[in-house]
Order: structure tokens, then C-alpha cells, then sequence
């Protein structure tokens, strides 16, 4: 029998060794003993566990019509056109006997601008129940509303958005066009439109829960609590919506990156139409790791404007929104805001998404598709655990009137002494500061 070469048999161990890196790990408690993103490690916090609710999940298509389509301005000052954007819905459900709360997500990786990035479809699954009955025993739940990245996708914190639906939330994530995997096209795109595009669906879903909808979500969410949540881009444009306006300044460059287009004027701050969009009924937000500080986005008059409580989250060596000048001056200039900031030390952008999938690590493929995911000094599943149980706290304390102090009200050094919540020795690495409005 022929023998492999000592050579090949190594490389073999080591891709099979990386694979069971990436595969699902096997827990008791875990649906067809499969390890699902955002399932519980063994030091998890304590808030990181789900909820009491079986949750289901639907996809919803909205359509943004008349919008200016910035991306042909410089041929066309007033081109418009009908913006398309595809959510992904996560609910409190009631099952039906048989019914697994299991569910497959259809994925990509790549992005479709960059050609040395191609496309690669892939799956994961998630512990949800497509298309289940709504709950119809439990009241109303506060709305929550999610912002991914450029580029990203809508399924792109399914750890989270599944968590938290489990506790009593509704929770819709955003594909938005011209931003996702699938569709990426000029930035300018994701910076006009990434607080429009969560606007739209924050009302698009509060009508569709009105009583007499005829919609599955009619009387299930409750439109008067709505929380934001965005990563990156996703957190310039949440902190956009609750009040954050956008810097004159800002609004300059932009119009010499888009031909001279003043469309994002709508969004600057002391902007009357701003203004009149600011919606009394948000009242969290959360922004991982938002981008836009270090370029200009806001200077110190425009975060006055944000007066909602806000849980910044940040790594110390964010190289993409930067950390002192970025995500840290954001949260010292919110000077109105009761504000958090979570910071995970040594850790750089990745502190919100879903753990890289198995598919990340083929031989071959660029670097970025698994470092758009993958954290070099942290595990992936550590940080959505943690995320988990302070997005817990946060959301429940000012979206439920929960009294969930003790998880917030900490030392500001996590090494010197372990954090409520925390099992013993586990809460190393962090850093948590809290101003309060002033």
C-alpha cells in the first residue's frame, strides 16, 4: 500500500484541525446537537442566555420609492429611483407541535464590486422557525431595529437578533441596497442612504403593527419602544436617526464626492427637515464600533443633538473607525446623552458580526473574507456572548423598564475585579465607562 508523503499527511491535519476551528461545537443543549452562532460558551455571562420565547423568523421586501439615486447625479442631477430593500424579521412565535426552532440561512461571502473577491453562496444555521405563528398570548414587544455594515447583509448578527428576539423583542435587520454582499456599488450610496433606508423600515414596520394590518405583525410590536442597533456604517447612521445630525462640514465633502449633489443636507444637523424626522419613539441605541468621527462625520455641535441613551461598543485598536479620535470622541462629545461605552482591549473593528464560517477558511480564498468576521486577539463567540448579555441589560433597561443596574454600574476596569454577571475570573480584557447626560 502506498504511504502519503509525511508533507501531505501534515497539511491534511492542519486543514481538518482549522475546520473543527470553524465547525459547530457540540453541546447537550443545543437543537440536533449542533452548536448554533450565539449559543452559549461555558463563560458566558449570565444575560448572554436566551429568553423564555420560541422566536420565528419571515423575510419582508419593502420598496423606498422617488429616492435620489445618487450614484447617477454626476450624469443627472435629479435622477431618482424606487429603493429596494429586503428584511429579515424575528419575532416571539408560537409552535406548533413537530415544529423544530431550527432554521438554515442562505449567505454569501465576497463582495460583488471586487473581482479578486468573488461571490461564495454559503449556509449556517440559526434557532429560529421560519414563517412560525406570531405569539399572541404575551402583549406587545418593543421593536428593534439593525443596521449591519459595509458591506454586510441583514443576517449578518443572527447570534444577537435571534438572542434577543427570544427575550420579547421584535426585531427587523435591514439588507441595505448598493451595501450588501451581494449588490456593493459606490460608497456614496451607504452614506446617503443608511439612515434614510432605517428610517423607512422603523415606519414601515410601526404600520404594519397598527391593529387591522392585516400583516402577521398587527398588535405583536409595540412602536412606541424602538431600539437601534448598527455596526460600522450601521452605527453612523443609527446614531444619525436619533439625533446625531451630520456636520456641515461633512455635507461639503460630500458634495465633491457626489458631483456636487447636496442631498445629504436633509440629514445635517439644524437641517428643518432633519429635525422634523427625529422620532420621540426611539429610545436606545445601540452602535457597535461606528464609523465616520475621524473623517469629519460630526464635530462637537452636531453630537449635542444626540439625546438618547446609547451603549457605544469599540475595540482599543479599531483601525477602520479608530478608537480615541473616533469612537471614544463620539462618546465624550454625546455630552446630552446618558452613554456607555464598552471597550473589548486589543481587539480592532470586528466586535459585532457572526463568527467566520467554515467556508472562510478554504485554501485560496483572500485573507479579508475571514478577517471580516475573525478578531486577532479575541474569539469571535467570547465576543458575542458578552455583547449579548450587555445588549441584554441595555435594551431591557430603557426599552422595558427593567431594573438591570447592577450589569451596568461597573468597575471601569473589568481586570481588577469581576463583573456582575461575570463567572469568576471570566470578565478580563474590557473596559466599561458610563456618563450620564448632562
Amino acid at each position: 500500500m502506498n504511504k502519503a508523503p509525511r508533507k501531505t499527511i501534515v497539511l491534511l491535519a492542519s486543514i481538518l484541525l482549522l475546520q473543527l476551528l470553524a465547525a459547530p461545537f457540540t453541546f447537550s443543549q443545543s437543537t440536533e446537537n449542533i452548536f448554533v452562532y450565539g449559543d452559549a460558551l461555558p463563560d458566558a455571562p449570565e444575560l448572554s442566555a436566551r429568553g423564555e420565547f420560541k422566536i420565528g423568523v419571515r423575510t419582508l421586501d419593502f420598496v423606498n420609492k422617488n429616492q435620489v439615486d445618487i450614484l447617477k447625479t454626476k450624469e443627472n442631477a435629479n435622477a431618482r429611483y424606487d429603493r429596494a430593500l429586503k428584511v429579515e424579521v424575528w419575532y416571539p412565535a408560537a409552535l406548533t407541535a413537530g415544529q423544530q426552532e431550527i432554521v438554515t440561512y442562505e449567505e454569501v461571502m465576497g463582495t460583488s464590486n471586487d473581482p479578486k473577491r468573488p461571490l461564495i453562496p454559503f449556509t449556517f444555521k440559526g434557532r429560529a422557525t421560519r414563517d412560525a405563528a406570531p405569539s399572541t398570548t404575551s402583549g406587545t414587544f418593543p421593536l428593534i431595529v439593525v443596521s449591519h455594515g459595509y458591506v454586510g447583509s441583514r443576517l449578518l448578527l443572527t447570534y444577537l437578533t435571534e438572542n434577543l428576539a427570544s427575550k420579547g423583542y421584535v426585531v427587523v435587520a435591514i439588507d441595505h441596497a448598493e451595501s450588501t454582499f451581494r449588490d456593493a456599488a459606490g460608497f456614496t450610496s451607504t452614506l446617503l442612504n443608511r439612515s434614510k433606508d432605517i428610517l423607512f423600515v422603523l415606519n414601515q414596520m410601526a404600520d404594519l403593527g397598527k391593529p387591522g394590518s392585516k400583516n402577521f405583525l398587527s398588535g405583536l410590536l409595540d412602536a412606541n419602544s424602538i431600539g437601534l442597533i448598527g455596526y460600522s456604517m450601521g452605527g453612523y447612521g443609527v446614531l444619525n436617526v436619533a439625533g446625531a445630525g451630520y456636520s456641515e462640514g461633512f455635507a461639503k465633502a460630500f458634495g465633491g464626492m457626489s458631483g456636487g449633489s447636496n442631498a445629504i443636507e436633509v440629514r445635517t444637523t439644524r437641517n428643518a427637515e432633519y429635525e422634523n424626522s427625529l422620532d420621540p419613539r426611539i429610545k436606545a441605541v445601540v452602535a457597535f464600533a461606528p464609523w465616520g468621527m475621524e473623517r469629519g462625520v460630526w464635530d462637537t455641535e452636531s453630537l449635542k443633538g444626540l439625546k438618547v441613551p446609547t451603549f457605544f461598543v469599540a475595540g482599543s485598536q479599531d483601525d477602520v473607525s479608530g478608537y480615541e479620535k473616533g469612537i471614544k470622541a463620539i462618546y465624550t462629545g454625546a455630552v446630552n446623552a446618558e452613554r456607555y461605552l464598552l471597550t473589548y482591549e486589543n481587539a480592532r473593528h470586528n466586535v459585532a458580526p457572526n463568527p467566520p464560517p467554515a467556508e472562510a477558511l478554504r485554501p485560496g480564498l483572500p485573507f479579508d473574507e475571514y478577517y471580516r468576521y475573525a478578531e486577532p486577539a479575541w474569539d469571535e463567540r467570547r465576543i458575542n456572548n458578552i455583547n449579548q448579555h450587555f445588549v441584554t441589560a441595555f435594551m431591557g433597561k430603557y426599552l422595558k423598564g427593567k431594573d438591570l443596574d447592577k450589569y451596568l454600574d461597573l468597575p471601569k476596569n473589568s481586570n481588577e475585579k469581576t463583573w456582575t454577571g461575570f463567572k469568576a475570573r471570566s470578565s478580563t480584557g474590557m473596559q466599561l465607562l458610563h456618563e450620564a447626560a448632562r
